[in-house]
């Protein structure tokens, strides 16, 4: 889990260095559309929403918990 975590930081902080050096290259500011903003800063937050939410599952959810395997034993 932690690997996992570390990898995706990674790959996060390298497409943030990339997005970085492409800004610095970049000859004339791009002119600000409301909409796209939007869409920049909402979308991956909601997308990042909806993959907890179909990968999360709390303790007792989809398997045993761990009174019941106590109570077991």
């Amino acid at each position: 889990m932690l690997r996992d975590l570390l990898r995706y930081w990674a790959l996060s902080l390298m497409l943030s260095a990339v997005l970085v050096a492409a800004g610095e290259r970049w000859r004339q500011p791009l002119p600000v559309q409301p909409w796209l903003v939007a869409a920049l800063v909402l979308i991956p937050p909601l997308l990042m929403l909806g993959w907890l939410a179909l990968h999360w599952s709390l303790p007792g959810e989809g398997g045993e918990s761990q009174q019941s395997k106590a109570d077991e034993l």
